[in-house]
């Protein structure tokens, strides 16, 4: 299996709305992070659908390793 393309050591912080579809980018080749813009076709990676019960700020993980995606877990201060 390949490992995602390290995209940022540092969590991206966004603002979300409560029940709107948002897809995480998991290859870490997107140019609109921390979101897909479909760079990983062709490849082994699929964006990850996140869907928030509230609104409000919640932090993306951008080093794509993190054990608890699309959120980050602390994962990037190892990688």
């Amino acid at each position: 299996m390949a490992s995602p393309v390290v995209a940022a050591k540092a969590p991206i912080k966004m603002a979300v709305e409560a029940g709107k579809d948002y897809w995480w980018c998991a290859c870490g080749k997107s140019g609109k992070q921390p979101f897909c813009d479909g760079s990983h076709k062709g490849s082994e990676f699929s964006p990850v659908k996140f869907t928030p019960a509230t609104s409000g700020d919640v932090w993306f993980c951008a080093c794509k390793h993190s054990g608890k995606a699309p959120m980050c877990d602390g994962t990037h201060k190892t990688v």
